[in-house]
């Protein structure tokens, strides 16, 4: 494929422009070059544990400026399902601090304790994770049939060290408990490429799903997202994907690179 071709580009974040809080050498060189060329990038991202807000900020730190357009989350994806589908609910949720401000300020109505009123659980990657989140979920699920809702399905997140528990992996957990399963949001469903699209095109008509590419370290997530929408894939070997989960899965990304230094040189 000629990579000249793509308008727009939906990049992965952790594990592919750059690890826990290492900015990859390449990923500013990358990102400058995609806005010279008069093309835009979107950061397309599963981890609900930050708020866009605090998304900004981190990359500000890392010597990346951004604003809040710049990102399509699953955050944002999750208040925007709970508002179109359960508004009004109240909905206890297990999360971090930024995941409930960013629920809350979207209209969804917030809670953080155990009671017989809740109508909901919302479940994100809770890098803030107690025991008693754990109970009152198992609760919940157990005595009531509530909608159950998780924003990403990933079960680790890289490190620089290797990898920690995430929202799938604790979502398995409370499965093993209550023989619940939620409803996930996020990659690898088509929801977050399709309005970044839709986001995109009023401003650049020529983007669309053969000048689209998702760019990400996941095959079950963001390979599968950009299958699932129908749009241009890239695995980068340089989060958790290995070539033998790509041999193993029966997603195929249509391209792998080892990392995008490699992506970085066919766009040049």
């Amino acid at each position: 494929m000629d990579f000249s071709k793509i308008r727009l580009f939906l990049f992965d974040m952790d594990g592919t422009l750059y690890l826990g809080n290492n900015l990859f050498p390449f990923t500013k060189t990358l990102l400058d070059t995609i806005k010279a060329q008069g093309k835009t990038y979107l950061f397309m991202t599963n981890n609900s544990s930050k708020s866009v807000n605090d998304y900004v900020k981190k990359l500000e730190k890392l010597g990346i400026p951004a604003k809040y357009e710049d990102f399509i989350t699953s955050s944002q994806a999750t208040a925007d399902y709970l508002m179109k589908n359960h508004p009004g609910l109240r909905f206890y949720v297990s999360g971090t601090e930024s995941f409930k401000k960013e629920l809350a300020d979207a209209g969804v109505r917030v809670y953080v304790d155990y009671s017989d009123d809740i109508e909901g659980v919302v479940m994100g990657y809770d890098t803030e994770l107690t025991y008693k989140k754990l109970d009152d979920v198992s609760k919940l699920l157990t005595l009531k049939d509530i909608p159950y809702i998780a924003a990403n399905p990933d079960w680790v997140c890289p490190t620089e060290y290797g990898y920690v528990p995430d929202c799938g992996s604790v979502a398995t957990m409370i499965c093993n408990a209550t023989g619940k399963n939620p409803h996930f949001i996020g990659k690898p469903r088509p929801e977050m490429p399709l309005a970044a699209m839709e986001r995109i095109a009023k401003k650049d008509p020529l983007v669309n799903r053969d000048t689209t590419l998702v760019i990400g370290d996941r095959v079950y997530t963001d390979i599968a997202c950009g299958v699932a929408a129908g749009i241009h894939s890239l695995l980068v070997l340089s989060g958790e994907s290995t070539m033998k989960d790509v041999e193993e899965s029966d997603v195929k990304p249509e391209f792998i690179m080892r990392d995008c230094s490699e992506l970085l040189e066919k766009i040049k």
